[in-house]
């Protein structure tokens, strides 16, 4: 009873230092006291996390992780309660389960190499960051790299390494002194640790600052001024009288624009939302009809092109009339960029990475329920566009990553090496109604620039419309959730060629993966030999005992 009661003792210990450690982490990033983040906090939080791995046991290391994980998204994300009651739940108990399995394969990382054991901890996390910020679950939100968007010369070694460099960085030490205080080892045992990291800190200090001052000091081949929209418009609000509204808004907005005379102008996700394609082929009503058509005759009266998001509305099944016996529509709807220019549409891109279970969920037969579920509280589910298009007008090569598509590092890479020299993002996060989501957006934004050493403008709803520069730094951002718009310079060509990353995006994650599956086959290999080296040991000894034991008689 006395053992139960300490490891209980020990449990709701752990569980509280956990929680504790999952607060100052979420504080680290934009937050619901400071919209901009402590980032120099995600310097320290995981010291505790890794503390607790280190010393709890096998039966309750996975609960731990739950726990930790589902408080951590929990206030890290409090702002999806906007979008709606049952997403605060969804993303919290998804991060919660990917941490019950992260806690205990962080913890065989431990056990496998007592000494070093800190740095297959930190080639682990790495690599399983990666692997959970990727595919149809991939949520990047929480990278602990996201922390250090406003400290530019810490994170220009993404431009090799991508994001996952810069959390290698930031998880080794913090490993490294929760293994120091279990007080097994002495820090002059580490010494050639300590100069290793040194070193390797020294070279990210000394890239960051030559690579800021170079990128911050060069001369652009080109200048590209772009007006950026920001109509801060309700996303919630629907119907004729709102689209019409909010079309007036962004349409004002552009002609004052227009004085200032930028090469383009840019609005944001869904902007117009009465989708073009839909109903100029199979108008539902004249209102709708006769606003689509001012709008298009607007776009195409433009002395410079405008880039929009506008839904593409196409018939699902082309046996069936467009609008249906019941009342519905017989369409399937894709969230497009459109591109008007020289008096006609030019071209579309449809967003190929979709919000899942909000946007898309595509395991309706495997998961009944659940997808009922979602579709009773109204998700809209979008189809998946296929090709990284980059759009040309006048010499200028621009992709546009839609909504939270500026937040996936091989994604952008693509466009660039499909040549875009801009990477233009639509998004709306007005529906969250907090700076601080908006903020925690960009700060993931940021190394997208940085990443492919291109451009990178936003043109948003309510926030944060801005440009980001090569460099990463954050350039006039507008104040969130108001209307207005901005010119922003946009610099074209500074550094010729790719980066190491947009080449070979997310190499370093996946080396770190293949790096600590070798240590973990290789660590579990030497653990058997060890064991059975004591096993033999004890026969030996069993037999001596047994022998002496025998002549003692």
């Amino acid at each position: 009873m006395n053992e139960f009661r300490r490891a209980l003792g020990r449990f709701f210990v752990e569980t509280g230092v956990l929680l504790g450690a999952a607060f100052l982490h979420a504080l680290a990033f934009p937050n619901f006291l400071d919209a901009k983040g402590w980032g120099i906090l995600a310097f320290f939080t995981m010291i505790p996390v890794f503390w607790v791995i280190n010393r709890s046991g096998w039966k309750v290391v996975w609960l731990e992780g739950a726990i930790y994980g589902f408080a951590f998204y929990l206030v890290y994300n409090y702002w999806l309660k906007t979008f709606h009651p049952l997403a605060i739940l969804i993303a919290p108990s998804l991060e919660a389960m990917q941490y019950l399995i992260l806690f205990p394969i962080l913890k065989m990382g431990h056990s496998l190499f007592k000494k070093r054991g800190y740095l297959l901890q930190t080639l682990l996390y790495v690599g399983y960051s990666y692997l959970t910020q990727t595919g149809f679950l991939g949520y990047p939100y929480g990278n602990l790299a996201s922390a250090l968007y406003a400290y530019p010369v810490l994170i220009q070694i993404a431009s090799i390494t991508g994001i996952w460099g810069i959390v290698f960085m930031m998880a080794l030490p913090q490993a490294w002194m929760a293994s120091l205080l279990e007080g097994k080892e002495s820090l002059s045992s580490y010494r050639a640790d300590i100069i290793a990291y040194g070193a390797l800190l020294a070279f990210q200090l000394l890239f960051g600052i030559v690579t800021y001052v170079s990128y911050t000091q060069a001369r652009p081949e080109r200048t590209v001024r772009i007006a950026a929209v920001q109509h801060s418009a309700d996303s919630w609000k629907g119907g004729y009288a709102t689209y019409k509204a909010n079309y007036e808004v962004l349409k004002d907005a552009s002609l004052e624009a227009l004085k200032a005379k930028p090469d383009m102008i840019l609005w944001s996700e869904t902007a117009f939302v009465p989708s073009v394609s839909w109903h100029l082929e199979h108008p539902s009503d004249d209102l709708t009809y006769a606003l689509v058509n001012d709008f298009i005759d607007f776009g195409k009266s433009l002395p410079v092109p405008l880039v929009t998001g506008n839904p593409e509305g196409l018939v699902k099944d082309k046996d069936l009339p467009p609008f249906l016996e019941d009342g519905s529509w017989n369409w399937k709807t894709y969230n497009t960029v459109i591109l008007f220019g020289q008096g006609q549409i030019l071209g579309a891109y449809g967003k190929q990475h979709l919000v899942p279970f909000t946007e898309y969920f595509p395991y309706g037969k495997e998961f009944p329920r659940l997808y009922a579920l979602l579709k009773a509280n109204d998700y809209k589910w979008w189809e998946k566009g296929t090709e990284p298009i980059v759009f040309s007008y006048n010499g200028i090569r621009f992709s546009t990553p839609i909504c939270f598509e500026d937040i996936f590092g091989s994604l952008n890479a693509a466009f660039v090496r499909n040549g875009a020299d801009i990477l233009v993002n639509l998004t709306n996060d007005s529906w969250s109604g907090s700076v601080a989501a908006e903020m925690q957006h960009l700060g993931l934004a940021v190394f997208r620039a940085v990443e492919n050493r291109r451009p990178l403008i936003r043109g948003t709803n309510s926030g944060i419309t801005c440009l980001v520069t090569p460099a990463g730094a954050i350039v006039d951002p507008m104040n969130p959730f108001t209307k207005g718009w901005h010119l922003y310079e946009v610099p074209i060509g500074e550094k010729e060629g790719t980066t190491f990353y947009t080449r070979h995006p997310d190499v370093f994650a996946k080396a770190s993966i293949l790096l600590s599956s070798v240590l973990v086959v290789y660590g579990i290999c030497m653990a058997r030999k060890r064991r059975k080296a004591v096993h033999s040991s004890m026969e030996k000894y069993d037999d001596l005992f047994l022998e002496s034991a025998f002549w003692d008689e």
